[in-house]
């Protein structure tokens, strides 16, 4: 019979040696997901017994960690601006610094009630839309996909928050079927250079998916695609917000000026430029 203690042990090995930088706490998190139980019962029960159904489940998802695939797909959530995500193998996980996009939004337009027509290109699992719908309570919204897979978490997740009557989602090619105008434009395209796909995190690498992740060979490719239609879908007065990788704003605010926009850049939190913030210029 194997206890809590000694499951935990073993675990915390296996994705030791996986290369889990923090293994400890990544067992106790499994075991948690796969037994429903506290923090404080892993420690004060530590010497419980856990019964073979237990034991095994846990012992396959310890298996899918030490195979490098994304916590987030093992427990099928991330959360995301407060909200509570459904993920899972064909879409991109929610990642924090992606939440600068929501800032620069609420800082464009601060009025909460305004009635604003929201599109979010390439949505994902939809939690950009879906948060900012959830912050202008009066807001509609379109999201975009060309993945199935992704478009079917973004409405799982519509409706477990309450908001598939404002959200619209769509299979499409960027905003290229669509007519506006709207007055916020959102998207976080690819933006991974192609040849530097290699380098990212196996749990990246190996497990999300490459469409949501390669930007082609200089990383550009997709606003590349996304600009052109840029100009005719933001209203006037309007905003978009494009996520960035790092050391991108230079050579995107080029393009993003070509296309007759003025820019500026948002920092996330640790300090990278990580939003371009499209504006109209005036006539």
């Amino acid at each position: 019979m194997t206890t809590i203690a000694r499951a935990l042990c073993t675990a915390t090995r296996r994705l030791r040696a996986a290369g889990i930088e923090d293994a400890r706490a990544e067992a106790r998190l499994l075991l948690r997901h796969v037994t429903g139980l506290p923090s404080e019962a892993l420690v004060a029960d530590r010497d419980r017994t856990l019964d073979a159904e237990a034991l095994a489940r846990f012992e396959a998802v310890v298996a899918r960690r030490t195979a490098r695939e994304p916590m987030a797909y093992i427990s099928g959530e991330r959360e995301f601006w407060s909200l509570a995500l459904t993920v899972g193998p064909g879409v991109l996980v929610p990642r924090p610094e992606t939440e600068t996009l929501v800032e620069a939004a609420l800082e464009a337009f601060p009025d909460r009630t305004r009635p604003l027509r929201i599109l979010d290109l390439g949505t994902g699992s939809g939690c950009l839309l879906l948060a900012l719908l959830r912050e202008y309570p009066n807001a509609v919204g379109v999201g975009v996909d060309r993945s199935t897979a992704a478009l079917g978490h973004a409405a799982e997740n519509a409706r477990r928050h309450g908001l598939e009557g404002r959200a619209l989602l769509l299979r499409g090619d960027w905003g290229r079927a669509l007519a506006g105008p709207f007055e916020l434009i959102v998207a976080n395209p690819p933006y991974v250079a192609s040849g530097e796909l290699a380098e990212l995190a196996p749990e990246v690498a190996r497990h999300e998916p490459r469409a949501a992740l390669d930007g082609g060979p200089d990383g550009l490719d997709a606003y590349r695609a996304i600009l052109p239609d840029l100009p005719r879908l933001l209203a006037p007065g309007g905003v978009a917000c494009l996520e960035i990788g790092a050391g991108q704003a230079a050579a995107l605010s080029v393009l993003a000026e070509a296309a007759d926009f003025r820019v500026a850049v948002r920092p996330d939190l640790a300090g990278i430029p990580r939003c371009l913030v499209l504006r109209h210029r005036t006539p």
